[in-house]
This record gives structure tokens, C-alpha cells and sequence, in this order.
């Protein structure tokens, strides 16, 4: 009786997790482009700085967009990772750009973007 109990939980347990899962998966859909966007970077650069600042309402009316219903498409990006060491501005901006691509294929316009290694930010 004792092991089918324990079964039982373990089972429970793992429906629990799947159905988090889930709904991670269903908040990440759900998720503002500005979220996305450090959801797709934190892991990769590990920043111990990063600020996303959706500029859009600054570019309303753009000739790019007019007609569309996109939102959410200018955004400044200030980060610091040290995993900008040894890179030289253009490959950080590479990495940047790379990591965000399925961001740029679905309506996001322009990124701002500030990169920095912690050194870098020292003493400022």
C-alpha cells in the first residue's frame, strides 16, 4: 500500500512538472519582444548588466511601417557581459544581432545597442 502511495506522488509529481513546463513554454509565447529579447541573451552572455528599452513609441508613423500593425520594433539594448572580452564592437554586435535573428524575421525594425565588458564599465 505504502509503495503504490509513493507511486502515486511520483506520478503526481512528474504531471506537475510537465504541466510547468508547459506553461513556461505558453508564458514565453506571451512574453513582450523586450522580454524575448533578454530571455534569448541571458543564458548565451550571462550579463551582469542589461537593460532593454522599447523606443518604438519614438519612431510612430515610421515610413518602414506605415500601413502595418507592427508594435514593438525599436528597442536600445545596454549590455555588459564577459563574453564581450577580446571582441572587437563589430563582433559583439555580430553576436548580439545573431542571437536575436528570429526576433529581427518577425517585425523587429532597429536595435540600439551599447556593449560593454564589466572592465569596460569600471570606475564609471
Amino acid at each position: 500500500m505504502e509503495r503504490a502511495a509513493g507511486k502515486k506522488r511520483i506520478e503526481l509529481e512528474v504531471e506537475s512538472m510537465g504541466s510547468r513546463a508547459a506553461g513556461a513554454a505558453v508564458m514565453g509565447a506571451m512574453l513582450s519582444r523586450g522580454g524575448r529579447i533578454k530571455q534569448k541573451l541571458e543564458p548565451i552572455l550571462e550579463p551582469t548588466s542589461l537593460e532593454v528599452e522599447d523606443v518604438s513609441y519614438q519612431h510612430a508613423g515610421h515610413e518602414g511601417l506605415k500601413g502595418t500593425a507592427a508594435t514593438e520594433t525599436h528597442f536600445n539594448l545596454k549590455i555588459v557581459s564577459p563574453k564581450f572580452e577580446g571582441q572587437s564592437l563589430v563582433k559583439r554586435h555580430r553576436l548580439v544581432y545573431d542571437l536575436l535573428s528570429e526576433e529581427f524575421k518577425n517585425g523587429l525594425h532597429a536595435l540600439s545597442i551599447v556593449a560593454k565588458t564589466p572592465a569596460e564599465t569600471e570606475g564609471k
